[in-house]
C-alpha cells in the first residue's frame, strides 16, 4: 500500500525551532514527527511512503539516509519551490510507478489514534475517489457534507465564508471537521493532474481541488467520532502533544 507524507511546510508558526530546521524534525516525546508519522504507517500496513522536502531539505533527506524503517522511502524535492498540497500530489505521483493503487496521504503535523487500515479499507468499500478522515473535535473551518456522506462545502465558522457560497443555501449539511488525513485513488490523483494542467497552476492546496465540484469525481468522508487529534503545527498544541507524549 501506498502513502504520502506531506513534510514540505515552512512551520512558521513553530519559530524560532524552524529558522534553523524543517518542523517534520521537531521532537514530540523525543522522537521527530516524521519518524512518528513512518512508523505509524509503517505499522498499519503501508510499505511504500514518498516524503516531499523543501524547507531544510537537506535536513530531511540525511534524516530519511540515516534511519532504516523497513519500508520503502523516496522523497519529492520541492527545494526549487514549494507546491503546496495539491502540487505536491501532481510531483510526487509519478514516484509511485506504474502502481495504480489508491494512496494515503497524511500531514507530517498530525498526531492521531486514527486507524488507517479502517480508513483504507472504508475508502475501498465506498468506491470513492477521495475519502477524508472527519470528526466532530472543535475547528473554526468544517467541511459541510450531505446525507450521503459526500463532500458539498467549506464553511469558516469565525468569518461566515462558505465555499463555494453556493453551499451556505443547502440544507440538510452536516459540518465536521478534517483531520489531514485521506485516501486518494489512481482516478483521483489523475483529475488532480488534469486539474493542475487546466488551471495552469503548479501550486495549489489541495482543498482548492477538493471544492471545485469536478465531475465525475467522488468526494466522501469516513466520520470516526471517537477520533483523537493533535495538530502540533502551533506551539500551544505543540506543547500539549510533549505534554501527553512525555
Amino acid at each position: 500500500m501506498n502513502a504520502m507524507i506531506l513534510a514540505a511546510g515552512l512551520g512558521t508558526r513553530l519559530r524560532p525551532w524552524t529558522l534553523e530546521h524543517p518542523k517534520a524534525l521537531v521532537p514530540v516525546g523525543g522522537i521527530p514527527m516524521l519518524e512518528r508519522v513512518i512508523i505509524k504507517l509503517r505499522d498499519e500496513g503501508f510499505c511504500r511512503i514518498v516524503v516531499n522536502v523543501h524547507h531544510f531539505a537537506g535536513q530531511v533527506k540525511d534524516f530519511l539516509s540515516s534511519r532504516s524503517f523497513g519500508v520503502e522511502i523516496a522523497v519529492s524535492d520541492e527545494s526549487e519551490s514549494l507546491l503546496d498540497t495539491g502540487g505536491a500530489i501532481v510531483k510526487a505521483a509519478p514516484l509511485f510507478g506504474d502502481d495504480s493503487g489508491p494512496i494515503l496521504v497524511h500531514n507530517v503535523d498530525i498526531i492521531s489514534n486514527a486507524d488507517l487500515s479502517s480508513l483504507r479499507d472504508f475508502h475501498k468499500e465506498m468506491n470513492a475517489d477521495v475519502t477524508l478522515l472527519t470528526s466532530g473535535r472543535e475547528s473554526s473551518r468544517r467541511l459541510l457534507f450531505d446525507v450521503q456522506n459526500n463532500l458539498r462545502g467549506w464553511h469558516n465558522r469565525n468569518t461566515g465564508e462558505f465555499r463555494p457560497e453556493t453551499s451556505a443555501s443547502l440544507s440538510g449539511l452536516t459540518e465536521h471537521a478534517f483531520s489531514g488525513i485521506y485516501m486518494v485513488s489512481a482516478h483521483g490523483v489523475a483529475d488532480i493532474r488534469r486539474y493542475a494542467r487546466e488551471s495552469g497552476r503548479e501550486a495549489f492546496p489541495v482543498m482548492d481541488w477538493l471544492l471545485a465540484g469536478r465531475g465525475g469525481v467522488t468526494i466522501k468522508e469516513h466520520y470516526v467520532p471517537e477520533l483523537e487529534l493533535i495538530d502540533i503545527g502551533k506551539p500551544e498544541t505543540l506543547a500539549k502533544a510533549r505534554l501527553k507524549l512525555g
